[in-house]
């Protein structure tokens, strides 16, 4: 399992908000920024939760999601999270 970086965080915070003016404004240095103060509301945070989860195979609890305050935290939730089991995720049979 990879884990998710500050980059593709950017993406996917674009992805789900859908506005390139609040992607660029998240640096190095809005790391520790409230994801309020940045333009980003709650349901953004939860449906990039949800992408960063599938993208990067881990169970994401909405209690967890609905704590998360910064890119930083946002970052160590889903770095931190259980794996999922693909194969059962995916309706595969794992053999």
């Amino acid at each position: 399992m990879s884990s998710l970086t500050f980059d593709e965080l950017k993406l996917i915070l674009f992805e789900c908000a859908g506005q390139d003016d609040q992607a660029a404004n998240l640096d190095a240095e809005t790391i520790d920024t409230p994801f309020a103060d940045l333009g980003y509301d709650s349901l953004a945070v939860l449906e990039a939760a949800a992408v960063a989860g599938r993208l990067h195979h881990v169970a994401i609890a909405d209690d967890d999601v609905q704590a998360i305050r910064t890119p930083r935290e946002f970052l160590d939730t889903v770095n931190g999270a259980r794996p999922v089991n693909t194969a059962v995720s995916t309706g595969e049979v794992a053999t």
